[in-house]
């Protein structure tokens, strides 16, 4: 049975750090590209893919993380890791990790991909407030 389960959200001050783990069981994490999709709060907020590893192990960030987040895999122990860094108010959303077939890559700040996800996890918040 597929499943990613994300731990390691919460509350954190402006300028503070986090790091998310997304733990998965079913299949290998270094077989798909893993990504992170965060979503604000408020009505008609688009979900905004911030963060990919792919296949080959490249990384991509979407302009809004990038130089802050880093993602990794820790494969022994089958997760994906998202280090936060410089957290903002605007990063306050909940954050789910998902798997792909696909293959992403930057364009204009965003991220895209060949296909979109077919897994997910059922997320986790992260809030950023004095």
């Amino acid at each position: 049975q597929v499943q990613l389960v994300e731990s390691g959200g919460g509350l954190v001050q402006p300028g503070g750090s986090l790091r998310l783990s997304c733990a998965v069981s079913g299949f290998g994490v270094s077989s798909y590209a893993m990504t992170w999709v965060r979503q604000r709060p408020g009505k008609g907020e688009i979900p905004e893919r911030i963060s990919v590893i792919n296949r080959d192990g490249s990384t991509i960030y979407a302009e809004s993380t990038k130089g802050r987040f880093a993602v990794s895999r820790a494969g022994a122990k089958n997760t994906m890791l998202l280090e936060m860094n410089n957290l903002q108010f605007e990063d306050t959303a909940k954050y789910y990790c998902a798997r792909s077939q696909g293959t992403y890559w930057v364009s204009d700040g965003a991220v895209i991909g060949t296909e979109g996800e077919d897994a997910w996890g059922q997320g986790i918040q992260v809030t950023v407030s004095t």
